[in-house]
């Protein structure tokens, strides 16, 4: 366990870290800005070369998504034991400076005035900043696998990015308990994905829409609660990047529920039961049976 924890909180490159452009990829404005453009340019290309080819069959994969969805299960669970184990000792080294105003769970959703991108924490928003773009991958994989493209998934995958950026860039308030929110529903996620793809009984659970809904609830309240103790504690640090995604989480969860609205209507019209999201969409799909799941997933690998 020593050897564990030394290289979660207190290897020499996790305390002394620091955000900044020297860091080697993502760090600037410039270079998030090149990445997301290349991402949209790359992903409208593929899907329009498949199109023109009249390629309607899946393209062979192989192990490709298994092994996708695998880095993305270990890169969650690292980051999110990471960001866990930082925070506990966070808090008790600086508590003596702000235990007086807040409680440990309000510090981590207002972080005091005057807070520097440096140390445990940030080292792990980074590392989950840049587990991001890993995800990216995903929208590829869909492509390839002649799944829709939708505005949605470039949209929610896009913003994501800008999201984590921010919180780097301003030290944004709030982003810890985002990180470990987010990281475990990556855990349950992609561990339901590898259960299911090694050929494993699946059930009729949306796991990815569930989580999903979990998300946005917990981000909604949490937000709710920054904004009290912004006005209530003195303020909260990163309180404009706070306001900027908390408008693009709006945007986002409307896309979201817009697109799972339509999706479900279109599936009562047509007599389908269920809510009928696949898993790269909003969810593991429903109101089928396990056998034919278990089919399509075969199929997909």
């Amino acid at each position: 366990m020593g050897a564990v924890t030394y290289y979660l909180t207190e290897h020499p490159s996790i305390v002394g870290f620091r955000w900044g452009s020297a860091l080697p990829w993502g760090s600037t404005w410039s270079s998030l800005a090149a990445a997301l453009s290349v991402y949209l340019l790359l992903s409208l290309s593929l899907s329009a070369s498949l199109s023109l080819l009249r390629r309607r069959r899946p393209v062979p994969l192989g192990p490709i998504p298994l092994l996708h969805s695998l880095l993305m299960f270990l890169s969650s669970a690292a980051i999110l034991a990471g960001t866990a184990a930082s925070a506990r000792l966070e808090i008790r080294d600086t508590s003596w400076f702000w235990r007086r105003h807040k409680t440990p769970f309000q510090w981590l959703l207002c972080f005091p005035l005057g807070t520097r991108p440096s140390g445990r924490l940030f080292f792990w928003s980074y590392l989950f900043y840049l587990s991001r773009y890993l995800h990216l991958l995903k929208t590829f994989i869909s492509i390839l696998r002649r799944r829709r493209l939708t505005l949605s998934k470039l949209l929610y995958r896009s913003m994501e990015i800008c999201t984590c950026f921010l919180w780097l860039e301003f030290s944004q308030s709030f982003q810890i308990l985002a990180i470990l929110s987010s990281t475990l529903a990556g855990v349950v996620v992609n561990g339901y994905r590898l259960w299911v793809s090694v050929g494993l009984p699946g059930g009729c659970v949306p796991v990815v829409l569930g989580c999903r809904i979990v998300l946005y609830a917990c981000n909604l309240v949490c937000s709710v609660g920054v904004l009290m103790l912004h006005f209530k504690k003195g303020g909260c640090n990163g309180i404009g990047a706070w306001v900027f995604n908390s408008v693009l989480n709006g945007v986002l969860t409307l896309v979201f529920l817009n697109f799972c609205v339509r999706r479900h209507l279109k599936r009562r019209r047509s007599g389908r039961g269920g809510l009928g999201f696949d898993d790269d969409d909003c969810s593991v799909s429903v109101g089928r049976s396990t056998a034919t799941s278990e089919s399509d997933s075969k199929k997909d690998l």
